[in-house]
């Protein structure tokens, strides 16, 4: 094992190198929190894809595979299906707007005051996400260290907290391009191919499993139809993804690059599904399905490609960690603090530095997040709850505001309270992973947000000739405060 933990060290001492020089990067705050906006098709892409697969597009693919066969690919399938909406058809109209948070577009579009709320529920959303990856960890080290969870959790996690702080989205961005080299090259290259082959072939999976197995539907049309509604239209509001959004140069990039890395998550999602299937193979009776990924790797691969495989896997959790980190924090300073602050103290002469109190923000978050994920249990609970607040809260008036007209404040926020109060009572109905409850919560909020705003006078039409500029990429300051209702 000695060669492996030294590709897993030369991988761990790389991203805090590349974290340190992401720091001399980042002078401002469009620098710190968006990469300067200047990021080209390469690095967009790459990026995009390796913040979008994580630990449960790796492992948890690959376990999903292990149980449905060829259709636990869905999972991660509508991911790459989500990304590929968001860049064809929203993608470029978001990056024009040259805001920071998707509560600013809310703001922007409205006139004001529907901010701070959805600030919250996208908190809490991002901050559930960074706990769900860097609990990952925990698996990762176990593989290869036999390493006590509650400190697998603290060494993976304060890798990323130190380079995320340190440049912030430059910093990310940088290990996130390393990252999606790593993943590649372990996942598809190597480990697909291995397993394959070790299974004994394709036409050896066919004999030795069951028909179902190789079903693209196998896994049910329902848990389908579910995973569409919460992974892809999760995809299409999601603060983690629009950052990276923003991080585009120009309209062009972010629609092309976005097509690029949505298509290498469906390949990817595929890959996963195969791995695990193979798996299910050479290891018919695991006691857990989420064991496959790490059976594999540590029993059939060879010294020097298990480390690189276990650095892919590692790689995969630091990238979402990473996104998720920074875009929590962003909210929290951004959209809670920096508002909760002004209500209290609005000092014209009150400076302080932008990107200093951003890069503590993360470095706060990012405590918060460890201690959570050394508290909490069950991960696919914790994750559930966040995905359902998020598509049944914010799903509507995010892509109202973008397609419809004539929603309106009042419209946006009683679909922010009444899909997000929905959800919360109907988990407690149905229970957390019940699928009702993102179904019925999402179709209050839709009731909610047409009702209200026909029964509210339209948005102010200078607020929304100012929406209209910036979807058009003109008057593109960034946001320093929420647009004003018009008197």
């Amino acid at each position: 094992m000695a060669v492996d933990y030294t590709v897993i060290v030369v991988y761990l001492a790389g991203m805090l190198a590349m974290g340190w020089w992401g720091m001399r990067r980042a002078k401002s705050k469009s620098d710190f929190l968006v990469a300067g906006r200047r990021l080209g098709p390469v690095m967009y892409s790459g990026t995009m894809a390796a913040i979008v697969l994580g630990g449960a597009s790796t492992i948890g693919g690959v376990g999903l595979g292990y149980q449905y066969g060829l259709s636990g690919a869905w999972m991660v399938f509508t991911i790459g299906l989500g990304l590929l909406a968001l860049s064809v058809f929203f993608s470029a109209r978001i990056a024009r707007l040259k805001v920071y948070t998707v509560s600013e577009m809310l703001d922007l579009r409205y006139g004001g005051r529907a901010g701070l709320i959805s600030g919250v529920v996208m908190w809490a959303y991002t901050l559930m996400l960074a706990v769900t990856s860097t609990i990952a960890y925990a698996t990762i080290f176990d593989v290869l260290f036999d390493m006590n969870r509650t400190l697998a959790i603290i060494l993976g996690g304060s890798i990323v907290v130190a380079y995320s702080t340190l440049g912030g989205m430059w910093s990310i961005t940088l290990t996130d391009m390393v990252q999606f080299v790593v993943k590649t090259i372990g996942v598809l290259l190597l480990l697909l191919p291995i397993a394959v082959v070790k299974a004994g072939g394709f036409s050896a999976m066919k004999a030795k499993l069951p028909t179902e197995y190789f079903d693209p539907l196998g896994i049910g049309g329902e848990t389908i139809f579910t995973y569409v509604l919460i992974y892809t239209f999760g995809m299409l509001i999601g603060q983690d993804i629009w950052q990276r959004v923003f991080t585009a140069r120009d309209d062009r990039t972010a629609k092309w690059g976005g097509t690029v890395a949505g298509t290498y998550c469906l390949v990817y999602a595929l890959a996963g599904a195969v791995i695990g299937t193979a798996a299910k193979v050479m290891y018919p009776k695991l006691p857990s399905a989420d064991t496959a990924f790490a059976t594999i790797v540590k029993d059939e691969l060879p010294v020097g490609v298990r480390g690189l495989v276990l650095a892919a896997a590692l790689a995969a959790v630091m990238s979402t960690s990473s996104g998720a980190l920074i875009a929590c924090a962003t909210v929290a300073n951004n959209d809670i603090w920096s508002r909760l602050r002004g209500a209290v103290k609005r000092d014209a002469g009150d400076e302080h530095d932008e990107v200093k109190g951003n890069r503590v923000f993360i470095l706060v978050m990012g405590i918060a997040v460890i201690c959570t994920a050394i508290a909490i249990d069950n991960v696919v609970e914790a994750l559930t709850v966040a995905y359902n607040l998020l598509v049944a809260g914010l799903l509507v008036p995010i892509l109202g505001g973008l397609l419809w007209k004539r929603g309106t404040v009042h419209g946006a926020l009683a679909a922010v309270a009444v899909g997000g109060v929905a959800v919360i009572g109907l988990m407690a109905t149905y229970g957390i992973l019940a699928n009702e409850p993102v179904y019925y919560g999402l179709l209050l909020s839709l009731a909610a947000y047409v009702i209200v705003s026909l029964a509210t006078p339209a948005t102010d039409a200078a607020v929304l000739a100012t929406w209209r500029e910036r979807l058009a990429g003109r008057d593109a300051e960034p946001l320093s405060e929420p647009v004003p209702v018009p008197q």
